[in-house]
């Protein structure tokens, strides 16, 4: 059994990448989640479990509105300035559904394994000094695995390193350009050109969903899984992650709790209700993730999971679920299998500043004692 003490000293670091990269904002989020649905203006917060999931799934939603995650994807991703076909965040109908299908190919159970038989060896190479003795940095691995994955996928002869480097560069212009207040100077125009730099690197020549894969899987990647064995190690779960019955259980509660994307911004397309709440077309909805899921007041625990209906919810819902998600959860699975006999622990971790979603610059772990937590 992992303590509460351990469970609470994986949580205050883990609250650094919020607190160190959006203070105000999430400062914002905490102080509103009382409610399961709360009216600022124009702009709903939504926190709670089922008011989430309905805005996802029956409201109807504007997907190219100023402000969500489809105008920065079309903004930053359009093809020749055309945004002809959209770029699946943006999308609905016949296009969002061919998309989906042909990704599905290769993010499917059969598709999954394919990509294990890719990143398995790679973990194997790149934890090894821990048996030494040395060091790995988490993130750095995160960046190499996560363009690996890519460059499969995408059939591409990149270098995974660079791919990575240039879909974070990406990511992060497209948040800068849109986030609230004041329009910065050449904003749009930077987050354009980092994502020409990262379609020229993959040779993408047949519109933006290439370069859209490679900004979601490398982001959510590096931001999810350091801050996932961050807290395996700093709670004393290393026992959990060397059973292969709770090891999938766990990864599981660690996308739960990490949330990567932890807040979705959404724009209603009509008139409806959330939560109860009346919504009028035009209204800003910002779908909390990390609370819909319960990550900020139910720790991980293999023993005593949330379960699908819940830890899912960090992924989406509904037809725009991210289909991504069998891979990061098997990925991460992966991930604490090949850690689990080195009982890492955290030696170093800094917070990324200017990253599209919250995560760590650095997290490096060194093998520990093999008394630790169950």
């Amino acid at each position: 059994m992992t303590s509460s003490v351990s469970q609470a000293r994986a949580r205050r670091r883990d609250r650094r990448v919020y607190l160190r990269s959006h203070p105000l904002l999430f400062g914002l989020l905490a102080a509103t989640r009382g409610r399961p649905v709360r009216r600022l203006g124009r702009t709903l917060l939504v926190h709670g479990p089922e008011a989430y999931r309905e805005a996802l799934t029956r409201l109807p939603l504007d997907r190219t509105a100023a402000g969500t995650t489809g105008a920065a994807a079309r903004a930053a991703l359009r093809d020749g300035g055309a945004g002809a076909g959209g770029v699946l965040f943006d999308q609905e109908g016949a296009g969002h559904r061919a998309d989906r299908r042909n990704l599905a190919g290769s993010l499917g159970s059969a598709g999954v394994e394919d990509l294990r038989s890719l990143w398995r060896p790679l973990l194997v190479r790149r934890l090894a000094p821990l048996g030494r003795g040395g060091e790995v940095d988490l993130v750095d691995l995160a960046r190499e695995l996560s363009g690996s994955v890519v460059c499969a996928l995408l059939g591409s002869g990149a270098d995974p390193r660079a791919v990575a480097e240039a879909a974070a560069a990406a990511a992060a212009a497209a948040v800068r350009s849109h986030l609230p207040g004041p329009r910065r100077p050449r904003a749009e125009a930077a987050a354009a050109r980092a994502a020409d730099r990262l379609r020229l690197l993959l040779g993408a020549s047949d519109g933006a969903l290439p370069a859209m894969v490679a900004v979601a899987a490398v982001n959510t990647t590096v931001a999810a899984l350091p801050r996932a064995v961050a807290w395996c190690a700093d709670a004393g779960l290393w026992g959990q992650a060397a059973d292969e019955n709770l090891r999938p259980v766990l990864a599981d509660e660690l996308l739960r709790v990490t949330a990567a994307s932890p807040l979705l911004p959404r724009v209603a397309a009509a008139d409806g209700a959330v939560g109860g709440c009346p919504v009028r077309g035009g209204d800003r909805l910002l779908l909390v993730a990390r609370h819909a899921a319960g990550a900020h007041r139910r720790d991980p625990d293999a023993l005593r999971p949330a379960g699908p209906a819940v830890d899912r919810l960090v992924f989406g819902a509904g037809p725009h679920a991210c289909p991504g998600a069998r891979t990061a959860r098997a990925q991460l699975a992966d991930v604490l299998d090949t850690l689990a006999p080195y009982r890492p622990v955290v030696t170093r971790a800094r917070v990324d500043r200017g990253a599209a979603l919250p995560g760590w610059r650095v997290l490096t772990v060194r093998a520990g004692t093999r008394g630790g937590g169950a």
